[in-house]
């Protein structure tokens, strides 16, 4: 079975040494290695002020506090995503407030956004959903016309651009997730970045206890509450390895993804996910809308292709049943969609094998 989503790691040759020296180094903490990950992290995707956390939900829990948002706090979200993207804002004592998705693309709507902004509201936790950028330009206007931060969770679009720039990077802060089904995975992990680099120090002391390193810790002061939430040398170590392969993996998720643009859309009855011209998605997962997802499922199947929804729409969870109202093109997109592979997994056979079985109908 050919998988939806596959751990990749570097060759077993070059990997394997470079943990035994760390593991063995008597460091294995958070110190140089952690350092040099950050640095070969942000110089990869074009990053201003990285910093390495223990998760990309880590990295979530960061931004919304350094945002400000606290007890009562609302937080306009999306129910179209993993499950940790609202969990966090409950962490917090923040209130999701459902935003509608585009029914063709999974992603925010902007003008659903601008409807439910109150002066409760603290934060717009846009979600770049399974790899393709939310129309980022419109939500940005609406956060400056409003005073509000943006909050972009890359959990899925790893190496994915909007209108030229790496996303992560146009809005206040942005969120990656090394998780071990990602584009690229350090068993766990996840970066936060940030457009104001006024943030890191206390980006810095929220990651670890309230502490900065590298300061006397007789001679520290905690003044906020912190976590314990650094990255440590043995996952760094496996991540620096990643960064010399990385490339020529989203390379190929998104050379099957724009393979799947041109060939699914020729098939009565498929639509392919849309997304702005000026965004350059990169395709963690493919997304097809069809009205008969089943069909098209069980015909993948039938070739040994695994397909499927993955996630469960967030407002269907109790923990948000007070958050809960109507959302139209939530429905449609929920009720219709599917995701395919198309990860470095898939070469060039099995991708028109998939092609082929679904132009038969």
């Amino acid at each position: 079975m050919i998988p939806l989503v596959k751990v990749g790691l570097p060759d077993a040759g070059v990997l394997m040494p470079a943990l035994e020296t760390v593991l063995y180094s008597g460091q294995i903490g958070e110190g140089e290695q952690v350092a040099q990950f950050e640095a070969g992290f942000a110089a990869t995707f074009g990053l201003p002020n990285a910093l390495a956390m223990s998760s990309g939900t880590a990295a979530l829990h960061a931004a919304l506090t350094l945002c400000g948002v606290g007890p009562g706090d609302e937080v306009i979200s999306t129910a179209m995503t993993a499950e940790p993207t609202n969990v966090v804002i409950a962490q917090v004592g923040g209130v999701p407030v459902w935003g509608d998705v585009d029914p063709a693309s999974g992603n925010l709507d902007p003008a659903s956004i601008e409807a439910m902004i109150t002066p409760r509201t603290r934060a717009i936790m846009v979600v770049h959903y399974a790899g393709l950028p939310v129309r980022l330009a419109e939500i940005l206007a609406i956060g400056a016309a409003h005073g509000l931060p943006v909050i972009e969770d890359c959990a899925h679009a790893l190496g994915a651009r909007y209108a030229g720039q790496p996303i992560g990077t146009l809005g206040d802060f942005g969120i990656y997730s090394l998780q071990a089904i990602k584009h690229m995975t350090t068993g766990d992990g996840g970066v936060l970045t940030m457009r104001d680099a006024r943030h890191m120090r206390a980006a810095r002391r929220f990651r670890w206890f309230g502490l900065e390193r590298g300061v006397d810790r007789l001679a520290t002061d905690i003044e906020a509450v912190g976590y314990k939430y650094n990255m440590n040398n043995i996952t760094a170590t496996i991540g620096l390895h990643q960064l010399d392969i990385i490339e020529a993996r989203i390379a190929r998720h998104i050379d099957n993804g724009r393979f799947f643009d041109r060939e699914l859309a020729a098939i009565p009855g498929l639509v392919p996910a849309t997304f702005d011209a000026v965004a350059e998605p990169s395709y963690w997962l493919y997304t097809l809308v069809a009205d008969d997802w089943q069909d098209v499922q069980a015909r993948l199947a039938d070739i040994g292709v695994g397909a499927s929804k993955l996630h469960r729409r967030n407002d269907l969870h109790s923990l948000f049943a007070p958050s809960r109202r109507a959302l139209p093109g939530l429905d449609h997109f929920y009720n219709n969609m599917l995701h395919l592979p198309c990860g470095w997994w898939v070469d060039d056979a099995v991708r028109t094998r998939m092609v082929q079985a679904l132009a038969r109908g």
